[in-house]
């Protein structure tokens, strides 16, 4: 075990929240069609850019796709203290339901690294409305 261990990352004060819907005009059996819409938002003291993302994919058979790439929709975005980044994007599942999770990487001005969660957000079907 070295004594040069990385440091462990920070965990800012910035939240996240989703939106998930489904698109029933894109989707058909076993390709079904989700948007979301995520809302990133600073509580911290101090600005932080995302600087990566990690999703974790998993659908009604258990398949799961790790997802990882470079800042969010072809940005790295720098959200200030009380500030708010939101973006959509859309995932198509094979079964369902399915979920996603993951997390942001994300980085001060002094470089200091940090980890936002993604929370577990479910993709399902709407519950049908009934009539009274």
């Amino acid at each position: 075990m070295s004594d040069h261990a990385p440091p462990e990352l920070a965990a800012p004060d910035v939240r996240v929240s989703v939106n998930a819907s489904h698109l029933p005009a894109y989707s058909q059996p076993g390709r079904q069609v989700f948007s979301y819409v995520i809302r990133i938002e600073n509580h911290a003291a101090e600005s932080w850019q995302i600087v990566a993302r990690e999703w974790l994919i998993t659908d009604g058979g258990g398949r799961q796709t790790r997802v990882q790439g470079e800042g969010v929709v072809g940005e790295q975005p720098v959200i200030a203290p009380c500030g708010v980044f939101v973006y959509d994007s859309f995932v198509t599942l094979e079964d369902l339901p399915g979920s996603m999770s993951g997390h942001y990487e994300v980085r001060d001005a002094w470089n200091q690294r940090g980890r936002v969660p993604i929370p577990a957000f479910a993709l399902a079907l709407p519950e049908p409305k009934l009539l009274n």
